[in-house]
């Protein structure tokens, strides 16, 4: 993909996509991998950011387990629209329309479900150097990636978990980076978990 393709990955790109129901990544539910380590997590003060959130299955998860600073970031406006109708009863869920990286701000916690794989390769240190900024000096960085090719070009884009160690190694300690044992059956096989906390540079 050159610089030209990555520029068409914009908002009008995703409010298309959402508009014509084209989206193939939607699992329709929180990934199991996520709500299993969101239940473990004892504070409900935590400040949890979702970037690039789709339909955040994931923020209704948190948001019902009694978690109360949750922000959620989307580069496309009628997807944002609509999630702050959806969230219009629940004032601590932050929904914001914007490119995630010309966000600002810290969080505890950053959840990762299909956003990475979403950008263009060529900008995944960039994402690795921007989450970093974004996380509090114990933050982690929590989700799944994809672990396999795909045929078409992306997005979404895959990779490996070879690849994902190198891009992480210098901005995180990598707590966890490995085949991931609980998804979804359609996605068995084919997904890392990561679980990075923040290096102390």
């Amino acid at each position: 993909m050159n610089k030209e393709s990555m520029k068409a990955l914009n908002a009008d790109y995703w409010n298309n996509l959402y508009e014509s129901g084209e989206t193939g990544w939607d699992i329709g539910r929180v990934s199991p991998a996520i709500a299993e380590y969101i239940d473990q997590l004892e504070s409900k003060d935590l400040r949890i950011l979702i970037p690039g959130c789709g339909n955040s299955y994931e923020a209704e998860y948190i948001a019902d387990k009694g978690f109360s600073d949750i922000t959620l970031i989307d580069i496309s406006d009628k997807l944002t629209d609509n999630l702050r109708k959806k969230f219009e009863s629940k004032q601590f869920v932050n929904v914001i329309a914007r490119d995630f990286f010309e966000h600002e701000g810290k969080y505890d916690v950053i959840i990762e479900q299909t956003f990475f794989c979403a950008l263009h390769p060529a900008k995944r240190m960039e994402y690795a150097e921007k989450m970093r900024e974004l996380l509090s000096e114990e933050g982690r960085l929590v989700g799944v990636l994809f672990d396999k090719e795909f045929e078409k070009e992306g997005p979404p884009f895959g990779g490996s978990a070879v690849e994902y160690r190198n891009i992480f190694e210098s901005h995180f300690d990598l707590k966890v980076l490995e085949r991931c044992y609980n998804s979804i059956p359609q996605r068995s096989g084919g997904e890392v978990f990561i679980n990075l906390r923040k290096k102390k540079i």
